[in-house]
């Protein structure tokens, strides 16, 4: 059994962070564990409260998983403050895992923040330097390179910038795009597109996190990274072509559409 650990807030609607997380390593045949760096109280509408958990009880969440459960993976998500990074990098440093997957959460679907302004320069000089993979969208990924992108060429560019702050690759995903979802993967030699259809829905809750742990659960199982982005693109657009409608915001995408259809569930 491979092992993935998800550093990343609590969603409370069960739809992203954490939740979609473990939701997306277990659909995968890969064990899940997960430190919690906030609570989030949200649900398919709205983020209506924030509370984070200490930097120590971070690091010792860390700490207990590492000794114990060594992760084949480990992929970041929510991070809010400069506290919690700076202790997330020193068990990193403490012990160095292979495969880390960054996905630099700031807003929420709702358009609430869920990195603080000031935790920004510690995301880069902290957190991307220790990646192996980073995976902002194109609003994050204007964030850290501060590049406006309309088009392919300008997430290429994005991307660049983004490699120089020390990751060893990035994957600036497309889906804000008008037309196509095209997602980019820059590996510090070349450039790898991947498009999907843009599929007519509302039901997007999650979509970055699960896509994210995706690459992480398929590094977790011993593919290398482009085959791991080819096979995250696959299963994210299932999952978002297999969108679940509850709530009354933007539903969650469905995690384990491939074994509802086994078991024979119209879900």
């Amino acid at each position: 059994m491979k092992l993935a650990l998800t550093i990343a807030g609590s969603d409370s609607g069960g739809g992203a962070g954490i939740q979609a997380d473990l939701k997306t390593f277990s659909a995968h045949g890969v064990f899940g564990m997960s430190v919690i760096t906030s609570v989030t109280a949200q649900n398919t509408k709205a983020v209506i409260g924030v509370e984070d958990i200490s930097p120590e009880m971070v690091y010792l969440q860390m700490k207990a998983v590492f000794e114990d459960l060594p992760p084949d993976t480990v992929k970041i998500g929510m991070v809010s403050s400069e506290a919690i990074i700076k202790a997330i990098a020193k068990g990193l440093d403490e012990f160095r895992p292979e495969k880390v997957v960054l996905d630099p959460v700031m807003i929420s679907k709702s358009g609430h923040a869920l990195l603080k302004p000031d935790a920004i320069d510690a995301l880069k000089k902290e957190l991307i330097i220790r990646c192996l993979v980073v995976t902002p969208n194109i609003l994050e990924a204007q964030a850290l390179s501060g590049i406006t992108i309309k088009n392919v060429d300008d997430m290429k560019k994005a991307a660049e910038n983004i490699m120089s702050y020390g990751c060893r690759a990035v994957i600036v995903k497309g889906g804000h795009l008008e037309d196509d979802a095209v997602d980019v993967l820059y590996d510090g030699n070349e450039f790898h597109e991947l498009r999907s259809e843009k599929i007519p829905t509302k039901n997007t809750h999650g979509t970055g996190c699960t896509f994210s742990s995706a690459i992480a659960a398929n590094l977790a199982l011993g593919h290398d990274l482009l085959t791991s982005f080819k096979l995250a693109k696959e299963y994210i657009t299932s999952a978002i072509k297999h969108s679940v409608n509850i709530g009354g915001g933007a539903g969650p995408v469905h995690h384990f559409f491939n074994l509802y259809q086994k078991a024979g569930l119209n879900v």
